[in-house]
């Protein structure tokens, strides 16, 4: 990563003034590490998407449709039709400015076109001067221009520099959501074939095997089977979880980067340790092996598609109800657009914790429930022996991952289950946590490799503010409920505050979770060595029992 990219000292030198000459006379720079490759054709086919070809960004040529202008205009025209908040979002922006400086991308590449209200002004700018008389008439100076091939192109390289984190939608005084017109500009997009990979072929896997990675079945199975075993190596204990087992209570669903990297299959191993603990009804699908949906970064009918997957495996299975782990956008889609999708889902009971008698009324149309709920309630009722010492060799800071803190309102849950989980939690300032929570700089679509400058301007906000804890707290883990969260914040720490470390929240409940039969757990989840780690922030050793006292002891027992 690190020859391909700027030193931070030099991404950091970052220019905010304006250029002197007008925004549409800035002709756009498509720069490599600052946008990702075209979807491959064979993925563009497989999820039936429009013209499939081979195109490069940086040539003159990318072989649009013959008829691409009158496609781009009706397809303007039907989402204007379809979606009123399109039309209103258009129509009601007064240029306040008030979004200009909140996005993440502005703040890291100092280019006015990633000004939320410039981003939407590519698009609108359209809108008035193809749909509007004054535009069509006197052109730019009622905020008009024509569509051309430089728009289109100027469209993608913006509007795939977005991660739709909605963070400037708190501060817009008419409550315009400019997410909502990523989404519709990213539709419009793909009418053209104007796809990118990282977001196309995990949608053409999920169509065809069930997660974005590809895994089949059997390797789905295989992959958590190999986590059981290093439990078995660092806990002492033997978990057996059952797949595909109809009748079971509950499904759990989670996104497949869980069970697939590190530090994401550290979370998987702390979900079967805290579903083993509480002897929960539970069972795993082979085939629903998705939480995420790359979906809601391409259109509503995919995002629709995708959704329904889980929902018609757990009619299939026969379970109660949905529990639904770690991840992000698969928690924005079934809180903000499941009823008007696919809900409600009226074949499954209202979600009722089996082990506390909790009935989570906020999913009785969803029939979902977030782990992070569910595990703050068995907290909260006592159901869970723990010991937060466990993870005094950890100093905590917390982000609140976009999409299940202004998507789904998941805020004090979280910090509930770390302030009994951890004795050293502290949180990043008040404007960048919570409903102001800074984006990880490459959601919706943009955790790849080659746009990699691109993520770290992006993630400067969010590392500032960890930078921040990290000096004054010594935060040295950050930690998360998203998987492209766990993905994308490692790289981001690295580069710019290289001693904080990720993880997910149920690592380390698993850490701090008192198991019956457990080993004398001198290791953590990743095999590391507690007094090692303890040693490095000053704290004094543990006595664990050695495998010779056990032997001695077992000797003596005889």
């Amino acid at each position: 990563m690190a020859s391909q990219l700027p030193k931070p000292q030099e991404i950091a030198k970052i220019d905010h003034h304006p250029p002197a000459t007008d925004w549409m006379d800035v002709k756009t720079e498509i720069r490599p590490g600052m946008y990702c490759h075209p979807v491959k054709v064979e993925s563009l086919k497989g999820m039936d998407g429009a013209f499939p070809r081979e195109w490069n960004p940086t040539e003159a040529d990318w072989k649009l449709p013959a008829d691409w202008k009158g496609i781009v205009k009706e397809g303007i025209k039907d989402r204007l039709q379809r979606f009123r908040s399109f039309q209103v979002f258009m129509d009601i922006c007064v240029r306040c400015g008030a979004c200009a400086d909140k996005c993440h991308f502005f703040i890291g590449t100092g280019d006015p076109k990633n000004m939320p209200v410039l981003r939407a002004e590519l698009i609108r700018s359209v809108y008035r001067g193809e749909f509007k008389t004054a535009g069509k008439i006197l052109g730019k100076m009622a905020g008009g221009r024509k569509l051309t091939e430089d728009v289109i192109k100027e469209w993608f390289y913006y509007f795939f520099q977005c991660t739709e984190c909605r963070r400037c939608s708190v501060f817009c005084p008419y409550g315009i959501d400019t997410a909502e017109i990523t989404i519709i500009a990213r539709e419009i997009l793909n009418l053209l074939g104007l796809q990118i990979d990282w977001i196309g072929t995990p949608v053409n896997q999920c169509y065809h095997i069930g997660n974005h990675l590809g895994l089949k079945p059997h390797t789905f199975k295989e992959n958590i089977e190999y986590l059981l075993s290093d439990i078995e190596e660092n806990v002492g204990i033997t978990i057996e979880p059952s797949f595909n087992r109809k009748g079971a209570e509950i499904l759990f669903v989670t996104p497949s980067g869980d069970v697939f990297a590190d530090p994401g299959i550290f979370t998987t191993m702390g979900y079967l340790m805290l579903f083993e603990h509480l002897g929960l009804d539970y069972t795993w699908s082979t085939y629903a092996s998705e939480g995420g949906n790359f979906g809601f970064f391409t259109n509503n009918e995919t995002m629709k598609r995708l959704n329904y997957k889980m929902y018609a495996e757990a009619k299939r299975l026969g379970v109660k109800w949905i529990l639904g782990g770690e991840c992000g956008h698969m928690w924005r889609v079934v809180n903000q657009y499941m009823d008007t999708m696919n809900g409600p889902a009226d074949f499954l009971e209202v979600p009722k914790n089996p082990i506390t008698g909790t009935v989570f009324e906020n999913a009785a149309s969803t029939k979902m429930v977030h782990l992070t709920e569910f595990t703050a309630d068995l907290i909260k009722h006592n159901k869970l022996k723990l010991d937060p010492s466990r993870n005094d060799h950890y100093t905590v800071t917390w982000h609140d991952s976009c999409n299940t803190s202004r998507g789904m309102g998941l805020l004090e849950e979280p910090r509930y289950v770390l302030n009994a989980i951890c004795n050293n939690f502290y949180d990043m300032p008040d404007t960048t946590i919570r409903e102001q929570t800074f984006c990880c700089g490459s959601g919706s679509g943009l955790n790849a490799g080659e746009n990699m400058e691109l993520r770290m301007r992006g993630g400067l906000p969010r590392a500032n503010a960890v930078k921040f804890v990290h000096e004054k707290f010594g935060v040295n883990m950050l930690g998360c409920v998203c998987a492209i969260d766990r993905a994308a914040l490692p790289p981001l720490m690295q580069y710019w505050v290289p001693e904080v470390s990720v993880c997910g929240l149920t690592e380390l409940v698993a850490n701090a979770l008192i198991m019956e039969g457990e080993g004398p757990r001198s290791t953590n989840l990743r095999g590391e060595e507690i007094n090692d780690l303890r040693e490095e922030v000053g704290l004094p050793p543990i006595d664990f029992p050695s495998g010779d006292d056990e032997e001695a002891g077992e000797e003596g027992e005889e």
